[in-house]
């Protein structure tokens, strides 16, 4: 949930998938309705991090969350730059 409220592991859980032949899954029904998902919609694969486990996100999407980190990202250097001026100040 984007409005900072706790999401559990049984929300964010659809169900388990199998890889075919060619490297095909297939998403759930209740995600895809859950998410607003349609044919067409172009999906963004990412290996995590940290694991083995793969992650996905609509295009759009990422491309919304990019602007956000953008916004903060400028946000984040002037309230540094004002508290190292403060700090210089005193």
């Amino acid at each position: 949930m984007s409005n900072g409220q706790h999401v559990s592991l049984a929300e964010c859980f659809y169900g388990s998938v199998t890889v075919g032949e060619r490297g095909q899954v297939v998403i759930p029904a209740e995600a895809r309705k859950r998410l607003g998902l349609k044919p067409g919609d172009k999906l963004l694969v990412f290996r995590h991090p940290h694991g083995p486990g793969l992650m996905l996100a609509r295009l759009d999407d990422m491309r919304a969350f990019m602007d956000e980190l953008q916004q903060w990202d400028v946000m984040m250097a002037t309230l540094v730059e004002d508290t190292e001026e403060e700090s210089e100040g005193e």
